[in-house]
């Protein structure tokens, strides 16, 4: 099964990937992960992509699509996958379809704004794997180390107050139709985000088994 997982900046999308992946054995692809170790290691890519990561603005389509392509041609993916963080706009949608991927469900995990706002300053993601945390929902189980890997869980500049604002501004812009496009296809459906990351997941569950 191919998943997209929509959503805006803090509802859960990677936790519930996580979730997911786990449940159906197939491979969470989150763009902003592979963009950011991108920018770790400092190639082309990455420097491409810093100074819109950092302001919070929306990587160029070319840099995400060249990207996942390479990544979905992989053995691992020959089952399904689930994209976390792609498409972010109508155009890449429209790209994905001209790739010839089909996509079996769209999730969206609705969450109100002011909640995230509230939320998001908790968050924390491992600089070495990505795996995402949240100090109250989903806390690791020794401070700031991943429970996965070892790594090191911190904030991401991009969680800032400032930044968290911009992103959910560019979400409604730019983001949010994606809903529209693909309910149009019969594809979309919509789930509650809950305060609890178990009780979001039976009901994220409950949606795809549907």
């Amino acid at each position: 099964m191919n998943l997209i997982l929509l959503g805006a900046p803090g509802a859960g999308k990677g936790t519930q990937a996580e979730v997911i992946s786990e449940k159906l054995g197939i491979p969470q692809i989150s763009t902003g992960n592979i963009l950011r170790e991108a920018v770790k290691n400092g190639t082309e890519c990455g420097l491409k992509a810093k100074s819109f990561m950092e302001s919070g603005a929306l990587v160029p389509d070319e840099v995400v699509i060249g990207i996942l392509k390479d990544r979905i041609a992989e053995d691992d993916c020959k089952n399904g996958f689930i994209l976390d963080g792609f498409p972010r706009t109508v155009p890449q949608a429209e790209a994905l379809e001209k790739m010839g991927v089909n996509i079996d469900l769209v999730l969206s995990i609705d969450v109100d704004d002011e909640v995230i706002k509230a939320r998001i300053s908790g968050r924390r993601v491992c600089e070495k794997c990505g795996a995402s945390y949240h100090i109250e929902y989903h806390p690791t189980k020794v401070e700031g180390v991943c429970d996965k890997c070892g790594g090191k869980a911190a904030q991401r500049k991009d969680d800032a107050p400032e930044t968290v604002v911009e992103r959910l501004a560019t979400y409604h812009k730019q983001t949010a139709p994606l809903a529209d496009f693909y309910a149009a296809r019969g594809k979309l459906k919509r789930v509650k985000g809950l305060d609890g990351v178990e009780e979001t997941s039976k009901v994220v569950l409950e949606a795809i088994n549907a």
